[in-house]
C-alpha cells in the first residue's frame, strides 16, 4: 500500500488556472509490480483543455513580463520543494512506473539539475548587436518566448522529462499545457502541486489528466494558441502528431524512437565497455529512449564478451519490487510493452538465434521479462530493424570497421550511438561517421542539461537542453533595422 508522509502530494485531478478540476470520469493507475490500484485519475476531454490553453494564453501576457530573475526564483523554489519532499516523490514514482526506488532517485536528480540549469539559464538569454553595412542603420537580432507550449511526455520517465521540457519553456518566459502519459500521469500532478506551492501564477503551468488522448490531442495540435508542441515517444504516434500539427504550422520538437548501436571494437577495455553496457542495457527494465538496441563485437573478443555479460546476469540482476532495496530490475510498465517484446525475441529465436539467458516471460509477475541475452542474431531478424523496449541484450559479430559502421547506421533511427575502443584515432573517425544525435565513446551516459539532446533521421525533431543558448528553441526569432541614424 502505497504510504506518504504528505498525502496531499498524491493528486488525482486535473490543474487548470491553478485549480484542480475533477473530470467526468476516472481511470486506474495500477502498480506494473503486483496490478495493484495506485489512484483513481479523473479524465478530461476538449472543453477542459481549451480552457487550459485560454488560461496559459492569458497568463502568458503576464508571466512574459517578469524578469528572468523572477521567473528563476520560482524555478528554484520548485526545487527545493523537490527535496523537501524527496522520499515521497520516489515512492509516487516507483508505485506507478514499477522501477526500482534507487532509479527514481536518479530520475529525482535529474528534476533538480534542470530546475537549477534552467533557473540560470533565464539570465542568459540573449540576441545580439550587429555591424550594419549601412552607416544610417542599426542592426539588431531579439529573442522572444514563443507562447503557449503544448507538452505530452512519456511514460519511461515520467518526472524528469516533465521538467526537462517545462523548465526551460517557463524560463524562457512560456506557459505550458501539459499532457503527461495515461500510465504514469501521478508523478505530473506531483509536479502541479510543488508549482502551485512553488506560487507560480495560475494558468502558467496546467496538467491535464486522461486515458483516451485522442481529444485533448486533438485539441492541442489544433489550437492556434499553441504556438510550440515538444513530445517525447514513438516515432510513429510522433508522425501522427506532426501531422495534425502541421495544421497550424506549430513549432516542433520531438524525440522519438531509438535503435541504437554500441560497437566494441578490438582495442577495447573488455571489462569497462562490458559493464558500461551490461548495467545501461537493464536500467529501467532497457526501457529507456537511448537505450542499447544492437551490441556488435569484435570477432577476436565476441566469446570473451558474451561470457562476461552471461556472468554478470547470473550474479547481479534481481527482478522484484520497486520498493525492494535489493531490486535492480523491475517490471514493464503494461501488457502492450511485455507483448512487444516477447514478439521480436520469439521472431528472432524461430529464426535462428539462441537465448544464452532469458527468451521468456518471468514468473515474478504478468509484466516481468526475464533478463535476455541473444547471440546469432542477423540483419534479417526484426531484433535488427526494430527499438526492444525491454531487457533483452542482442549480440552481433563483425570482423571490420567500416562493415560495422555501414551495420550500426543501418536503421531508419539516429537517436544515439556508442563505441568502445581504446585508439584515439578511431574514436573520432567512428564517432564522426555514426548516424546519431549523440555518441558515447567508452560511456553510455550522454544525457546533461549542458549537451543538445535529440535525434537524426526518424529519431526526432529539434534539439532539447545545451550549454550555448538552450532557450532559443523556446523562442520566436525577431531581426530589428532602426534607420534614421545619421543627421
Amino acid at each position: 500500500m502505497l504510504k506518504l508522509k504528505d498525502p496531499s502530494l498524491l493528486r488525482t485531478d486535473s490543474y487548470i488556472n491553478g485549480k484542480w478540476i475533477r473530470g467526468k470520469s476516472s481511470f486506474t493507475v495500477k502498480n506494473p509490480y503486483d496490478d495493484k490500484t495506485v489512484a483513481e485519475v479523473t479524465e478530461v476531454g476538449q472543453a477542459e483543455t481549451k480552457k487550459a490553453i485560454d488560461s496559459a494564453q492569458k497568463a502568458f501576457e503576464e508571466w512574459k513580463k517578469l524578469t528572468p530573475k523572477q521567473r528563476g526564483d520560482y524555478l528554484k523554489k520548485w526545487e527545493e520543494l523537490i527535496y523537501e519532499n524527496w522520499d515521497d516523490i520516489c515512492t509516487i514514482l516507483t508505485y506507478e512506473a514499477g522501477k526500482p526506488f534507487e532509479q527514481s532517485t536518479h530520475e529525482l536528480m535529474g528534476c533538480t539539475g534542470f530546475l537549477n540549469w534552467y533557473a540560470q539559464e533565464a539570465h542568459r538569454l540573449h540576441g545580439y548587436t550587429l555591424q550594419s553595412p549601412d552607416p544610417n542603420r542599426r542592426f539588431m537580432i531579439l529573442r522572444q518566448p514563443i507562447g503557449v507550449v503544448g507538452i505530452i511526455s512519456p511514460w519511461n520517465f515520467p518526472s524528469v522529462l516533465v521538467i526537462q521540457k517545462c523548465a526551460p519553456a517557463l524560463a524562457a518566459g512560456c506557459t505550458v499545457v501539459l499532457k503527461p502519459a495515461e500510465d504514469t500521469p501521478l508523478s505530473a500532478l506531483v509536479h502541479a502541486e510543488l508549482a502551485h506551492r512553488a506560487g507560480i501564477p495560475h494558468g502558467v503551468f496546467n496538467v491535464l489528466t486522461c486515458k483516451d488522448p485522442t481529444e485533448v490531442g486533438n485539441e492541442m495540435t489544433s489550437n492556434p494558441l499553441v504556438r510550440k508542441l515538444t513530445f517525447t515517444g514513438s516515432t510513429e504516434v510522433g508522425k501522427k502528431l506532426a501531422a495534425a500539427a502541421g495544421n497550424t504550422i506549430k513549432n516542433l520538437c520531438m524525440e522519438l524512437g531509438g535503435n541504437c548501436p554500441a560497437i566494441i571494437f578490438e582495442d577495447a577495455d573488455l571489462e569497462k565497455a562490458v559493464l558500461s553496457t551490461f548495467w545501461f542495457k537493464f536500467y529501467n527494465a532497457g526501457q529507456c529512449c537511448n537505450n542499447i538496441n544492437r551490441i556488435f563485437i569484435h570477432e577476436r573478443l565476441y566469446d570473451q564478451y558474451v561470457k562476461q555479460f552471461q556472468k554478470m546476469i547470473d550474479n547481479f540482476l534481481k527482478l522484484g519490487s520497486g520498493m525492494d532495496k535489493t531490486t535492480n530490475i523491475g517490471p514493464l510498465i503494461n501488457e502492450q510493452g511485455i507483448a512487444k517484446v516477447e514478439e521480436l525475441v520469439d521472431d528472432a529465436l524461430s529464426q535462428g538465434a539462441t537465448a544464452l539467458r532469458g527468451g521468456c516471460r518471468a514468473s515474478n509477475g504478468p509484466l516481468f521479462y526475464e533478463p535476455t541475452l541473444l547471440i546469432d542474431v542477423d540483419p534479417k531478424m526484426r531484433m535488427y530493424r526494430e527499438e526492444v523496449f525491454g531487457p533483452v541484450a542482442s549480440c552481433y559479430q563483425f570482423n571490420d570497421e567500416d562493415e560495422v559502421i555501414r551495420m550500426a547506421n543501418d536503421t531508419h533511427y539516429g537517436l544515439a550511438a556508442y563505441l568502445y575502443t581504446e585508439n584515439i584515432g578511431r574514436s573520432w573517425r567512428v564517432a564522426e561517421a555514426l548516424e546519431a544525435g549523440s555518441i558515447g565513446v567508452n560511456t553510455h551516459d550522454v544525457v546533461s542539461e549542458l549537451l543538445p539532446f535529440g535525434g537524426w533521421k526518424q529519431s526526432g525533431i529539434g534539439r532539447e537542453n545545451s550549454a550555448v543558448e538552450s532557450l532559443n528553441a523556446y523562442c520566436e526569432t525577431k531581426s530589428l533595422v532602426i534607420a534614421g541614424i545619421q543627421h
